[in-house]
Parts: structure tokens; C-alpha cells; sequence
């Protein structure tokens, strides 16, 4: 049951991903990559990693993304609009997508090594003790910048709307 499961979810968070860049209107993006979020963590738990998917939910779907809903709603963001494409472009695009991921496969498929397969629920690290002293002992600076710079980012967004209302 552990596979249908992953390809239905997998499926998901690509469907959404490729929905939060097609999308015009930067709400709906946002929306969607909370899908990709949602089934990214269902991904983690079908893995065995109950404490990464209960944090995935609750810090990245949850507190990020009302983040970024605050931050495009306070600058006021609206649909992105259409540029004008040339015949070449709309002509050639697909068939070098299609060419450029079968390059990507093959280079992946050609020098990855090559490693054992995955087995579901036998990941046994991750727990919130493993998790807690990894990130004030060894990962406490890259922690503490990533706060900074969500911190800057904020700052930055008050500002540029404040020059928008004025």
C-alpha cells in the first residue's frame, strides 16, 4: 500500500508545483505551494518521519506560508500580466522541454550512484531530540541567520509598501 500511496502523493506535490508557476495571480500560488507543502509531508510519514511531517505541517504550511500571504497582500501584489510571445518560442518550447528532460535523465540515470533502495518506515532518526540538538549545537548559525534574513525580508516589504501608500 506504501507505493500507490507515494505516487498519488508525489503526484500531488508536482501537480501543485507546476501549478505555483503557471499561476498568474501570486494568491494562487501561494495556495498551491501550500498543496505541495501539505503533500510533502504526507511523503514524510509514509517514510517513517512522523517529527518532520507534524513540523513540515505546522512550521512551513502553516507559519511560512501565512507569512507570505501577509507579505503579498500588504504589497498589494495583483495578476501577473501576459508578455507577447514570439513564434519561435510557442513553435519550439515544447520539443526542447521534451529533449531537455530526457538530456537530464540520462545524465542522472548515466553518473548517479548507484545506492540502495528505499525502504518504507525504516528511517528510525529525526525525533525531536535528534532534531533539537542538531540545531543549537551544530546548525544554532544557520539558524540564527535564517530568522535574521525572514526578519530583513519583512522589514523590506513594510518598506516598499509604505513608499506605495505615500
Amino acid at each position: 500500500m506504501d507505493v500507490p500511496l507515494f505516487l498519488i502523493f508525489a503526484a500531488i506535490a508536482v501537480a501543485c508545483g507546476v501549478n505555483v508557476v503557471v499561476q498568474r495571480h501570486p494568491i494562487t500560488s501561494a495556495i498551491s505551494l501550500i498543496g505541495v507543502m501539505g503533500s510533502l509531508a504526507a511523503l514524510y510519514l509514509l517514510l517513517g518521519g512522523e517529527f518532520i511531517a507534524a513540523v513540515q505541517v505546522v512550521v512551513y504550511a502553516g507559519a511560512i506560508m501565512v507569512l507570505f500571504v501577509f507579505v503579498i497582500m500588504l504589497l498589494n501584489a495583483g495578476a501577473e500580466g501576459r508578455s507577447g510571445r514570439s513564434w519561435p518560442v510557442r513553435l519550439l518550447g515544447i520539443p526542447f522541454l521534451v529533449l531537455l528532460l530526457g538530456l537530464l535523465s540520462f545524465v542522472v540515470q548515466a553518473y548517479a550512484p548507484k545506492t540502495d533502495r528505499v525502504v518504507f518506515g525504516a528511517f528510525t532518526s529525526g525525533g525531536p531530540r535528534d532534531i533539537g540538538k542538531l540545531l543549537f549545537t551544530e546548525y544554532l548559525l544557520p539558524f540564527e541567520l535564517t530568522s535574521v534574513l525572514i526578519l530583513i525580508a519583512i522589514a523590506g516589504a513594510v518598506v516598499l509598501a509604505r513608499k506605495e501608500i505615500d
